[in-house]
């Protein structure tokens, strides 16, 4: 019977130069993706952004902490002529919605309160182009966007080329633009 006590032997012995061999390895420069991770974590340096973003917040008097995502729902359109409107996301200051029309994701309709992030709403101060009586800027090719009260940025984000930049800015005045201006 060497043969049980050969398996006694063996496995202990593996175990050991297994975790000899992973212990004495020389340690890698990070990759890419570790720089990557470690820079987008660290703070700026200084806190410049921190410093801007809040002295833009109280020259703007916007308050420092964001609505509850909660709050910004009874702002969105319903579901209307074809289009199901379905709740995607919701989080402090926050908060998402898909458009669908025969099962597909046509759009994606946000609500944003950048109470937090007021450099976010610069963007509008060029702004030649208004909806209900918003700024509104296109971003890219495929998003719309209106900033309301100077502090909440309504977006509709196309998803399939059939939406197209006119029913953007048509499901932009569906939502109730005026009752999130009233938003504290």
């Amino acid at each position: 019977m060497p043969f049980p006590s050969a398996r006694r032997i063996l496995a202990p012995f593996l175990i050991s130069v297994l975790l000899l061999v992973t212990s004495c390895s020389q340690n890698q420069p990070p990759s890419r993706w570790d720089q990557a991770q470690q820079e987008s974590t660290q703070a700026p340096p200084a806190n410049a952004k921190q410093t801007a973003d809040k002295s833009a917040a109280q020259s703007q008097n916007l308050p420092k902490k964001a609505v509850a995502g909660g709050k910004l729902n009874k702002y969105f359109p319903s579901s209307a002529g074809g289009f199901d409107r379905v709740f995607a996301q919701e989080k402090s200051g926050f908060a998402e919605a898909k458009l669908n029309k025969g099962g597909k994701n046509v759009a994606v309709l946000s609500i944003n309160d950048i109470a937090g992030n007021p450099s976010a709403g610069t963007k509008f101060q060029q702004s030649t182009k208004q909806i209900s009586g918003y700024p509104a800027v296109n971003q890219g090719a495929n998003i719309t966007a209106v900033l309301v009260a100077n502090r909440y940025q309504v977006k509709v984000q196309s998803r399939d080329p059939s939406f197209t930049a006119a029913d953007r800015e048509a499901w932009l005045s569906k939502f109730n633009l005026g009752g999130l201006a009233s938003v504290k």
